[in-house]
């Protein structure tokens, strides 16, 4: 009920609208995935370098003083100690190596936070392909060391100055790029967003994360799930892996946290499945934050990783049929999240992940509910917006 169907659907959001010059790139890449992914001799090296260079799985930690302070028990998925510092290495890898299988030689890719850039440009490194991301200018100067590695990768990092020059910008930069190279280019998207199949390809290779889950689970609580899973939402890559085997196990309630930025109503936000209305982003039919005439409406939040106007599609018929609660969760609850839990567990989370962790104070937990909470990414890229809020002597 909740996986796509085979005309690439989830209910009425997802489907492939992209410009006739593209239309092979997108049907080659759907005809091609499945059968590469579900091969013998890819899933042996997926799941090798996975382990032994990504370094999963990656730990499910009972955060004592955390759970305390919430009364229930609260467990996290440590996506930040991955090799690169968040969840989008899972992705990068399983697209490289189908891209290596399609015959691609040239990548390309977007990039809000940094993170999903890092991440392509080192599974390039890696497998010896030419790189070039796009990002946002105002990302640029607000994810400045991500930038760094990047080009220490190897990467051509591309500043984006059309329009408010962050996620959504570079993504339609990104695109263009690849209408002028479909031949060699191969684009790996970072989230549960684009045409399809690139929301079903992009939660299969996070869905490592629930699967870990369940064995963990089984492990420490002796059940295989939880009463509750949290994860943020941008574009919805890390919590598409958190809730993949987990979506028609009607007993685990779904917890999304996207961000309201300075207020939902502010003007200031990017709360698009609070805000958005049906249209078409980047290839897929889904929530969009638009104005009467449909023009995109400027997305805002202080984490570059979560300011997109549109949601993947799995998450929009999520929302569409009351499988997943979402809530909006504002800078200043997300700041103040960050440094609870730095405080309380010596963990600093990226600012996406302080969205998550924002959502705990909003839900009542019964003393014996098992919480899931995946910390997708670490803190480090954030830490002038951390410093500048705190103003490091805080107490």
């Amino acid at each position: 009920m909740y996986q796509v169907n085979d005309k690439g659907y989830y209910g009425e959001f997802g489907g492939a609208y992209v410009p006739e010059i593209l239309h092979r790139c997108v049907e080659e890449l759907r005809q091609t995935y499945l059968q590469v992914m579900n091969s013998e001799t890819f899933r042996k090296e997926y799941d090798q370098l996975l382990r032994d260079y990504v370094g999963r799985p990656s730990p499910l930690y009972l955060a004592g003083r955390l759970s305390r302070k919430y009364g229930c028990k609260i467990y996290l998925k440590r996506e930040d100690l991955n090799h690169t510092g968040a969840h989008k290495i899972n992705n990068t890898i399983g697209q490289i190596l189908i891209a290596r299988q399609m015959g691609k030689r040239r990548i390309i890719a977007e990039t809000g936070a940094g993170q999903h850039g890092v991440a392509t440009a080192t599974v390039c490194a890696l497998m010896d392909m030419e790189c070039v991301v796009y990002m946002g200018k105002t990302d640029v100067e607000r994810q400045h060391a991500n930038v760094q590695k990047m080009q220490m990768l190897g990467a051509r990092v591309v500043p984006v100055t059309s329009g408010n020059m962050t996620l959504k910008d570079a993504t339609n930069e990104a695109i263009r790029d690849w209408c002028c190279h479909p031949a060699d280019t191969y684009y790996i998207i970072g989230s549960t967003v684009g045409p399809h199949p690139y929301p079903d390809m992009v939660a299969r290779l996070q869905s490592v994360i629930s699967e870990e889950i369940k064995k963990q689970l089984t492990e420490k609580e002796g059940r295989d799930y939880p009463d509750y899973l949290f994860a943020c939402v941008g574009g919805g890559s890390n919590a598409a892996g958190t809730i993949y085997h987990y979506l028609s196990d009607e007993r685990v309630k779904i917890v999304l946290a996207e961000a309201g930025g300075k207020g939902i109503f502010s003007g200031k936000s990017a709360a698009t499945i609070h805000l958005g209305k049906k249209g078409i982003i980047h290839g897929a039919r889904t929530l969009v934050m638009q104005n009467e005439d449909g023009q995109i409406e400027e997305p805002y939040s202080i984490s570059a990783g979560l300011d997109y106007p549109g949601i993947g599609p799995l998450h929009a018929n999520l929302a569409s049929c009351h499988r997943a609660t979402v809530l909006a969760i504002n800078d200043d609850e997300a700041l103040r999240a960050a440094y609870e839990l730095t405080r309380l567990e010596g963990i600093i989370p990226a600012l996406e992940s302080a969205h998550a962790l924002g959502a705990l104070e909003k839900i009542s937990f019964r003393p014996e509910d098992v919480v899931v909470l995946t910390v997708s990414g670490r803190g480090d890229k954030d830490m002038d917006t951390y410093i500048q809020f705190f103003g490091g002597d805080e107490e």
